[in-house]
């Protein structure tokens, strides 16, 4: 394993990412009290205050309007005395008689005048108090409510921090203790995504990857340029151009030989009964046992033909398939009568079969090794053509795994069959158990959920993953099977990027017909798995884009797990489910290849993650979206990047 990629963990399979914030946004920042606004709001007179002073001033106007008037007489009053008294019209006994009076009252009235206006001033002093000692009580408040304020700003700076440094998302991955994984629905972009994940994710880890496209739709064609990258030279064959240069089976038995051509004569014939087919074994085992231990598919057809009546035998003679002894023992093999005329029958239909097989292996060269296979299917040929050839290598491959001994380590050779639903039931039941007991890990994509694939959905100790489902029957088979209780978080992201996903453009080219046998020369300095992706995947090269409306996009919402709802399902979302000890697990990821380049993508899952911050610091509930380094085994692997915990 590449020392940046210490981080991928060999015994877990990466299905997606899972988008998770564990720490919400804490939105603006809290409201600072501002001085400001309360001076101006103490520099503007109160409207109460200022109504209070003024009727208590005009109340004291009313009271002492009459002592004004009175006081305002007795001057007058005093000002016509003096004036009588100069003037000589009264006597100053008299006048200074009235001065006094007059005076006095005069006097008296304005001292309960000037007692009244200090009332007021009192008053009005009084209430300057009240309102200095509130200004006071609000200095304090505001004092308060500023370290009040400054407290909850730190905590607030210390949520957005964390909201800010979190990571987002989470691998969503499933041991490698499980036999398979199902996956049901999907579109052909979908398929993409996931299989170039989950293969890139174990070529990186250091394992080897055999895929079976069945589905005409070029769904590896990232793949096999991310192994490119990687170092590695993938093995393309597109059927049946490739056909003479597909040796699978060549090394097999007569009799394991016999029951995988009795195998695919049997997939246009989908009510076919065990005895038919062990009918269609015996005879080609006896027809194996004629022609001897390295007898082709050409041979074999050549035979029927001659067991059949078809056409003249010396046609196959003149051009060596059969010779004449072989000839005269092929015409004794069975007996005559009723059942001669079966036979006939049969290998009949047995050489209209097989005859789509005449040219495997004629050309057969020797192919170096490779860590990753892929066997397509051509898009321009016969549906039914790419049916039995479909059904020949998954046979073959089924009787190769079974002659093989069990793995020290399991899915360290991983079988991808896309669009198996195009295999007969009997076919994929063998290859599952084939995959079983030499521990090989089997990844089986449906397009939909026919009968067969019902039956064998999830058996087993299996890992189940829907993609979008468009059929509604299979959409409610499918939220059955998850349980519609099930609450799960779906990313705004996932929705925008699944609108202007990159197509699938052309189809494979074949590399077996221009390998070399020198590949020593590998270039391994480029073993980095998010820089692979982002220049060799229609995926990464769009990262620049995704990743910036990542940074844009952080909401999510969630939905309950009903047929519409996964009718709906944006093309790379995937529900996982598995069993754990704990119970069955139902998550949502993102296969999106791409999110791997993301600076706040972790190949840790959610688990692990919240387990090694705990462990950190106990207090700490939720986590705060970085794990720390050196925990003690099992190591928590978190990133791919390398030095980055």
């Amino acid at each position: 394993m590449h020392p940046e990629h210490a981080q991928l963990q060999a015994d877990r399979i990466y299905l997606g990412w899972q988008y998770i914030l564990l720490h919400p946004d804490p939105g603006p920042p809290p409201k600072r009290p501002s001085p400001v606004e309360e001076t101006v709001a103490d520099a503007e007179p109160d409207p109460a205050r200022l109504e209070l002073l003024r009727r208590e001033r005009l109340q004291e106007d009313m009271l002492n309007r009459p002592v004004r008037i009175f006081r305002l007489f007795m001057l007058i009053l005093t000002v016509l005395i003096l004036a009588a008294a100069l003037t000589g019209y009264l006597g100053w006994s008299f006048a200074l008689l009235g001065l006094v009076a007059a005076g006095g009252v005069a006097g008296i009235c304005s001292y309960a005048l000037v007692q009244g206006d200090r009332a007021v001033k009192y008053r009005v002093l009084e209430q300057q108090a009240r309102d200095e000692r509130l200004q006071r009580e609000r200095d304090k408040e505001l004092f308060r409510a500023q370290e009040e304020h400054a407290q909850r700003y730190r905590e607030w700076q210390d949520s957005k921090e964390r909201h800010e440094r979190q990571l987002t998302w989470y691998a969503v991955a499933v041991p490698d203790e499980i036999d398979r994984i199902d996956v049901a629905g999907g579109t052909l972009p979908g398929w993409s995504a996931l299989i170039t994940l989950l293969g890139a994710t174990r070529l990186y880890s250091g394992g080897h990857l055999t895929v079976l496209d069945l589905s005409e739709g070029a769904i590896a064609k990232d793949l096999i340029e991310l192994a490119r990258k990687g170092g590695d030279d993938p093995l393309v064959w597109v059927l049946p151009v490739d056909l003479p240069k597909l040796d699978l089976g060549a090394t097999l038995k007569p009799e394991a030989f016999a029951d995988v051509l009795a195998h695919v004569v049997s997939v246009s014939e989908e009510h076919r009964t065990t005895r038919d087919l062990s009918f269609d074994n015996a005879i080609l085992e006896r027809v194996l046992e004629v022609l001897g231990e390295s007898a082709t598919i050409s041979q074999v057809t050549a035979a029927l033909r001659a067991l059949a009546q078809v056409g003249d035998p010396r046609d196959d003679l003149r051009f060596g398939l059969i010779t004449a002894t072989q000839l005269e023992r092929i015409g004794t093999l069975f007996g005559r009568g009723v059942s001669d005329r079966v036979v006939i029958e049969r290998a009949w239909a047995l050489e209209s079969q097989l005859r789509k097989l005449e040219t495997l292996g004629t050309e057969a060269v020797r192919l170096p090794p490779a860590r990753l296979r892929v066997v397509s299917m051509d898009r321009q040929a016969g549906v039914f053509g790419n049916r039995v050839l479909g059904t020949y290598v998954a046979t073959a491959l089924t009787h190769i795994l079974r002659q093989s001994a069990a793995s020290d380590r399991p899915w360290y050779h991983t079988i991808i069959v896309a669009g198996a639903d195009k295999l007969r039931g009997d076919v994929l039941d063998r290859l599952m158990d084939a995959c079983e007991t030499s521990r090989t890990g089997l990844v089986l994509t449906y397009r939909s959920l026919t009968p067969t694939v019902r039956e064998r959905l999830g058996r087993g100790h299996a890992a189940v993953a829907f993609m979008r489902l468009g059929n509604a029957e299979d959409a409610r088979v499918a939220s059955e099977h998850v349980g519609t209780e099930h609450r799960l978080e779906l990313a705004q992201l996932t929705e925008t990027i699944s609108d202007s996903l990159p197509g699938l453009d052309g189809g494979y080219i074949s590399t077996v017909a221009q390998v070399e046998d020198d590949r020593e020369n590998r270039d391994e300095s480029h073993a980095d798995l998010a820089g692979d992706i982002t220049e060799s995947t229609e995926w990464g090269r769009t990262a620049d884009k995704i990743s910036e409306k990542e940074r844009v996009l952080q909401r999510s919402r969630e939905f309950l797990v009903e047929p519409h709802q996964l009718q709906l399902l944006p093309t790379t979302s995937v529900i996982v489910t598995d069993a754990t000890a704990e119970g069955r697990r139902v998550r949502l990821a993102d296969a999106n290849p791409a999110i791997l380049t993301f600076p706040k993508t972790t190949l840790g899952e959610l688990e692990d993650v919240r387990e090694a911050v705990l462990a950190l610091d106990p207090k700490d509930g939720d986590g705060n979206g970085e794990p720390p380094p050196n925990l003690g085994p099992p190591p928590p692997r978190l990133d791919w990047r390398k030095g980055r915990q």
